[in-house]
């Protein structure tokens, strides 16, 4: 057997063991805990307040953001509407609390059964995020062999994010693929694609709030060549707010309501570093990072779309914004895939380049493969150990997830040079099979 088959066999199992461990430990142990306390379980799909929002609105002209839409919300995701007396009963109101032109993304589906949706809308998902990793190492202009492609796409489709998203149906994943779509033609020049794209990608603008000030930064460094980019993006974004104003005058107002309601009843609010460190330290430290970015942004403005520079700027802005943005939900993380590939690439020279770039390498390595390598250890444990013992560790693989995001931006700030001067000779050694077959452009 070659050894490009044992990577791809590797890979593969990998993906099945955070598979198996999702079914077998994680969502029967969610089952028991919700049986025991009395917590409701319905559809429990993060589409489904956002359908029976746009359905409501575009069948029948009612408002989305109304009570009376929030309590047929939780009769279907939750099973029943919320009881305020049940302690145990969760605080997510499940309330439609995105910007209302999400509603013309979802429009196709209205007619159809919400299960058919939701089978439909899973198939949707896994193909787009298959097909993000080859939009994202075409956004990168990294060539590799076809199994190292493989690879890289069966490790996305078994991470913890990736099944997390695939399980809630979460409109994260949608975004990840406009988002990997966007820079992909950005690259190759098509800009007012780009600015569509993009535009489209703003369903989550608290994901792309980042991404959108570097790129307004980036074509002020050239404004005669990369307008397009902003003219495509600001008349895509006037469309659709002005398209959703038809349909619900006013509905901005109650957008921001839904969403301060949203922050407020979950206790959101809270980036990863507020979490790890405090609110306020955290926050100090949050706008420390944003200024940093912003400082090296506007330095790296004038660098083309094919440079390393501007490869690198990505890196950084996706990073610091899965670090800074009030939110910490796993299933973001899968805005990490270009910084990744980037850290792949040039982990030769990361590992050699000083201790501090090896060490962080060696750190950031750990978070990210933790999950999988607890994953495989709970599901062998399920065939030998009690029931009992394996459920009571159910959440060992993702003990990690909060450090991903900060171990890799601390990573790709430790190591701008390295990532920087990086140049990918023709043919890459053979270890390891991520970086195999890979050519410059």
């Amino acid at each position: 057997m070659s050894r490009r088959l044992y990577y791809l066999l590797g890979a593969g199992l990998a993906a099945l063991t955070m598979w198996l461990w999702i079914q077998l430990i994680a969502i029967p142990h969610q089952q028991t805990d919700s049986a025991i306390r009395g917590i409701p379980r319905g559809n429990l799909s993060d589409l489904y307040p956002r359908w029976l929002g746009a359905r409501e609105l575009l069948l029948h002209h009612r408002d989305p953001y109304s009570a009376e839409i929030t309590r047929e919300i939780q009769q279907g995701y939750y099973g029943r509407l919320l009881d305020p007396s049940r302690p145990n009963d969760p605080r997510d109101q499940q309330a439609f609390a995105y910007p209302l032109y999400v509603v013309f993304v979802l429009a196709p589906t209205v007619g159809l059964p919400f299960a058919v949706v939701q089978r439909l809308f899973l198939y949707f998902l896994l193909v787009l995020t298959a097909a993000s990793v080859l939009l994202w190492l075409r956004a990168l202009k990294w060539r590799l062999s076809l199994d190292a492609k493989l690879v890289w796409i069966v490790l996305v489709l078994g991470s913890f994010p990736a099944v997390q998203g695939f399980k809630l149906q979460q409109l994260t994943l949608l975004v990840a693929g406009l988002l990997a779509l966007s820079m992909a033609a950005l690259a190759s020049g098509r800009l007012v694609w780009a600015g569509v794209a993009l535009a489209i990608a703003s369903i989550k603008p608290q994901l792309v709030f980042f991404l959108v000030l570097w790129l307004c930064i980036w074509v002020a460094g050239n404004w005669r060549q990369r307008r397009r980019l902003f003219w495509s993006m600001g008349l895509s974004v006037a469309v659709l707010v002005v398209g959703a104003e038809i349909l619900l005058p006013g509905w901005f107002q109650e957008f921001r309501a839904a969403s301060a309601a949203y922050y407020n009843y979950t206790g959101g609010g809270r980036s990863v570093l507020d979490v790890l460190l405090s609110p306020i330290v955290g926050r100090v430290f949050s706008a420390f990072l944003v200024i940093a970015l912003l400082v090296a942004l506007w330095r790296w403005r004038r660098a083309p779309e094919g440079s390393s520079q501007f490869r690198y700027s990505l890196a950084l802005v996706l990073a610091t914004t899965l670090t800074v943005i009030p939110m910490f939900a796993p299933y973001n993380q899968l805005l990490l895939i270009p910084v990744l590939m980037m850290i792949v690439r040039a982990v030769r020279d990361l590992w050699m380049k000083s201790p501090i770039s090896g060490g962080l390498t060696v750190i950031a390595s750990l978070t990210v493969f933790w999950p999988w390598i607890a994953a495989a250890g709970l599901v062998i444990a399920n065939f030998f150990l009690p029931r009992s013992i394996v459920l009571k560790s159910w959440a060992l693989p993702i003990y990690t997830s909060l450090a991903i995001p900060i171990t890799v931006l601390a990573l790709v700030w430790m190591s701008r040079n390295a990532l920087l001067e990086q140049k990918e000779p023709l043919q890459s050694p053979a270890p390891p099979i991520l970086r195999q077959g890979a050519k410059a452009e």
